[in-house]
């Protein structure tokens, strides 16, 4: 497994929040074993202190998040890194459930959970690897939706760092918006123009007829 793919675990938890509408999905203990998908050996640590405890993780990393759309990487960097420092992993070589057509186990890294409570474990992942997304990319591959109120964090792998959106059903909403914004605009120019002509026009005298 890549560790690259352990930068999801940052965007799962970040997303279970959506400020500009206010609403929050992380509210229960099952909400937070949620988060761990087919992890579930970790999920079964999660208490209800786990619940707040996944909320301050999620405000920080939110803030990186945060950072990075604003085009600020020093700011960005250093946020990473404090949870980097307090939340550390246990990187391990691992080869369960991969193997090649000779039978022999493919070799890959793999990030041990931490064993003192869920937050620390899913923070320690989640951290690292959104890390790893970070060096590999560029923090400027860390952003925010722009299709408001959504404001989801997502994590950009196109080719041409093009993308501006959490999802295609936000850049259809985004684009609809845009398209009738333009009507809009279109219309009022018309509208405009045809009353600047109307004025334009000479008033006949009445002697004149």
């Amino acid at each position: 497994m890549e560790l690259a793919y352990y930068s999801d675990y940052a965007v799962r938890l970040v997303n279970t929040e959506e400020p500009a509408r206010g609403t929050d999905t992380l509210t229960s203990v099952e909400a937070v074993c949620g988060l761990f998908g087919a992890n579930q050996s970790a999920a079964r640590r999660a208490t209800e202190a786990d619940v707040t405890r996944f909320r301050s993780v999620r405000a920080r990393l939110r803030a990186v998040f945060e950072a990075a759309d604003a085009g600020d990487e020093t700011l960005g960097v250093d946020l990473l890194n404090s949870l980097l420092l307090e939340f550390p992993v246990s990187p391990q070589i691992s080869g369960h459930d991969f193997r090649d057509d000779d039978g022999r186990p493919l070799w890959h890294m793999h990030l041990a959970d931490h064993p003192s409570n869920a937050t620390a474990g899913y923070a320690a992942i989640a951290a690292m690897g959104l890390a790893f997304h970070l060096t590999q990319y560029g923090v400027d591959r860390l952003g925010l939706c722009e299709a408001p109120p959504c404001r989801n964090a997502y994590l950009d792998t196109s080719t041409n760092r093009s993308r501006r959106y959490c999802s295609d059903r936000c850049a259809t909403r985004a684009n609809v918006a845009a398209y009738r914004a333009r009507k809009r605009l279109e219309a009022e120019r018309a509208e405009n123009t045809g009353r600047a002509a109307d004025s334009a026009q000479p008033t006949t005298a009445s002697g004149d007829r």
